[in-house]
């Protein structure tokens, strides 16, 4: 592994360890697991954080074409200095367990809206005993994959989008080695992820949200520093 790769693959791993946990996505996968089988539940939010990752790390790979050298290292600067006073904030304000409470009604309100057009669905069906008429009406996606898969991947996937640790994930392949980048970031979220279907609401609970928030934000802080000190050098 090149030095390049390396430093990519470190700072990425770090970062996304440090913004994915205690995240509302982590809470997400935590609850659901224990909703559901944890294996659907797994694949399919390690799955959307995969497909996020990469697609991020294509936008901060392809962004230096689009913009000159230096004001893509003073856009990377700013999002880095942004997020590390953001996440310091979040550190210190109070509430801690708030982003829990709030992703766990979110879900409860979607399981319960769901479950009811689920029953709504199976009553008007009662009435067609063709089952391979049943599977026609189902959504193509649904006789392929799991509806928990499905339900998992799409909860994490828009829960991700335009989330800091997308647009850190950017801005760090636009500064670093987008491979080192995407496999240091796979890695984290692999990491994070499995930790909070194994875990559930139990280990949910005992993450102290403010250490991660202040450590999260120091290490933005110095990625911005670095960032500047390389624009300033350039």
């Amino acid at each position: 592994m090149s030095l390049s790769v390396a430093q990519g693959f470190t700072k990425s791993l770090a970062m996304t360890v440090l913004s994915e946990i205690g995240d509302k996505t982590f809470f997400a996968a935590a609850i659901l697991a224990m909703r559901y089988p944890r294996s659907h539940v797994l694949s399919g939010c390690l799955g959307a954080l995969i497909v996020m990752t990469i697609l991020s790390a294509v936008v901060g790979w392809a962004a230096p074409s689009m913009l000159s050298r230096k004001w893509t290292n003073h856009i990377t600067t700013i999002l880095f200095l942004g997020f590390g006073l953001w996440s310091l904030w979040d550190a210190f304000k109070d509430g801690e367990a708030e982003e829990l409470a709030i992703v766990e009604k979110e879900l409860n309100a979607d399981i319960t809206c769901n479950s009811r057009e689920a029953k709504e669905s199976n009553k008007a069906d009662d009435d067609d005993d063709d089952d391979d008429l049943k599977k026609k009406h189902r959504p193509f996606l649904t006789q392929i994959f799991s509806p928990i898969l499905l339900k998992a991947f799409s909860i994490t996937f828009f829960g991700e989008w335009g989330d800091k640790s997308q647009l850190a994930t950017i801005g760090l392949a636009a500064e670093e080695n987008p491979l080192g980048v995407v496999l240091g970031g796979i890695l984290g979220q692999a990491l994070c992820t499995t930790a909070a279907v194994l875990g559930g609401k139990s280990l949910a609970t005992q993450i102290s949200e403010k250490i991660v928030a202040l450590s999260g934000g120091v290490l933005f802080i110095i990625f911005g520093i670095q960032s500047f000190l390389s624009t300033v050098g350039s």
